[in-house]
Parts: structure tokens; sequence; C-alpha cells
């Protein structure tokens, strides 16, 4: 299954956000605003200028299931996205990632493994897939793995090559 066919409405509304992206390179990075991580939204959004004419995005994916560090309303996570980072690429509703109530985007992204070996279950925050044009997972970083590490952006060039 294409991850493009997965139904999941944008923060602000728009009804099938991954639709919208269909024939992209995407990013899928579960995100959070009060997050030691959370400073990667800073190479998140240099990805995102650098690649986006290339065919690339980065998709932000909101959960509040690690440390409650998504808190806010959709109104709060994208004025905290715009005013902190100057986020401009597209954001998803705020979901769960893991447990009972995992999206099916998740559900999706999950199985893959990263190149510790690790599947299932999101970690943390800042979890990162990448998903090729056709809408299959190609690879998976663990929340750690920097935005514009060497292996992600390799891994980006190789996918805009195809």
């Amino acid at each position: 299954m294409s991850v493009y066919e997965v139904k999941i409405a944008g923060l602000t509304g728009a009804k099938d956000i991954l639709g919208s992206l269909k024939g992209r390179v995407t990013l899928v990075v579960n995100v959070a605003s009060k997050c030691g991580l959370t400073p990667q939204y800073t190479a998140l959004e240099a990805l995102q200028k650098d690649y986006s004419a290339q065919g690339f995005t980065v998709l932000g994916v909101p959960c509040n299931q690690f440390g409650a560090q998504e808190p806010g309303s959709a109104s709060e996570i994208e004025t905290f996205c715009s005013t902190n980072y100057g986020i401009t690429f597209p954001m998803s509703e705020k979901v769960d990632v893991n447990g009972e109530k995992r999206h099916s985007l998740y559900q999706t992204l999950t199985p893959v493994v990263d190149a510790e070996g690790h599947s299932g279950d999101i970690r943390w925050n800042f979890e990162k897939f990448l998903v090729g044009r056709d809408g299959k997972v190609v690879c998976r970083f663990n929340p750690t793995v920097a935005p514009d590490a060497p292996e992600v952006v390799s891994a980006i060039k190789e996918q805009l090559g195809k």
C-alpha cells in the first residue's frame, strides 16, 4: 500500500494532506514543541528549503504521546512552529503514533526497520521515515539522527534522483 493513500487531515483542516503530497519524496517526522529534540525543526526547515523545488517535502506529524511534549491546540502548534522556526512545510493533525489509537499512517510506517534493526513502536519525538515518490517507505531514522545527517541527506538525494 502507498503511504500516500492513507488519509490524514492537515493541522489547519485540509482533509487529505498525504494525498496532496503524492509523487513527492517525503520525510515524515513525528514532532513536538516542548522536546529536547525540538531544535531539529531548524534542520527540517532547511531540508524543505533546499530540496522542495526538486520534489521533496517534510511532513510534520504532531504527537503528544512522549512526555506530553505537544500539548497545544492546532493553532498553538502552528503559531509555535511559524514564530520560532519559520516552518513552511505541511503539518498534519495531532495523532497517536503508538498504542491502540495509533493512526493508520503509523501502522504503515512502523514495520520498517532502521539502521539499528529497530522496528515497531516509535521510540520518541522526531523519529523519521523517508517515503519515495511511489509511496513506499524507503528508510527509517531514529529520533537522535539529525535531519541534516549525511545518511538522511544522502537518502533524500538518492530518492530525488529516481
